[in-house]
């Protein structure tokens, strides 16, 4: 796919969600954290519902860690993997709380080091709650990028770094919300709706599912 393509594409995707972000609730970057890292093999609707019941009673890493592991499992267990989740957000807190004054880190390799938290994670709080233009390749962005030829790899990281060298860079902090969201509602794993797609005469995927 050339420059041209790449263009016309976020052009239109911008045009149609011209302020798009992250689907989990949150208002402070540590919210966010927590919210990604229980976002894992998770839905965002899902995640909102434990959150939107934890938040309002926990919110900081002095409360939440003030809760304990068995507690803080109650308001998160309709979350898959809930056990290894609030093991991992206990001990993120403790870190949080002990190096950090309790504020989130705004650089990678601190993220990474937090126990739950990796590249694709860090990514979206770099992203989403500091500004930076970085690109979490998750299923949907991996699916996409490869059906349209934007972006083809084999592995997540091979897909981020083709994107973050392609994409234009007027496009790339807002890159990441627009393909998760085109993944999500349009380019679908089991079938894409192709005939409903505002960047369909742009794509390259030979197997268009023509409405």
């Amino acid at each position: 796919m050339n420059k041209q393509k790449r263009t016309e594409i976020f052009e239109r995707l911008r045009a149609e969600n011209p302020h798009p972000t992250t689907e989990l609730n949150y208002t402070s970057p540590f919210e966010l954290l927590i919210a990604v890292i229980l976002s894992a093999q998770a839905t965002d609707k899902g995640v909102n519902k434990a959150t939107d019941r934890l938040y309002p009673i926990a919110n900081t890493p002095t409360a939440i860690h003030a809760l304990g592991v068995d507690r803080l499992k109650q308001y998160i267990k309709t979350i898959g993997l809930f056990n290894g989740k609030a093991a991992n957000i206990i001990k993120t807190c403790a870190i949080l709380k002990d190096r950090y004054n309790s504020e989130v880190p705004q650089d990678r390799e601190s993220l990474e080091a937090l126990p739950g938290v990796g590249r694709k994670t860090a990514n979206v709080i770099l992203n989403t709650a500091f500004g930076q233009p970085t690109i979490a390749v998750d299923t949907h962005i991996f699916r996409v990028s490869n059906r349209t030829k934007m972006a083809p790899g084999k592995t997540v990281l091979e897909v981020e770094r083709k994107l973050i060298k392609f994409i234009p860079e007027e496009f790339k902090l807002d890159a990441h919300h627009w393909l998760i969201l085109h993944g999500r509602y349009v380019c679908v794993a089991r079938k894409p709706r192709c005939g409903a797609c505002v960047i369909e005469d742009q794509c390259e995927y030979k197997q268009k599912a023509i409405e």
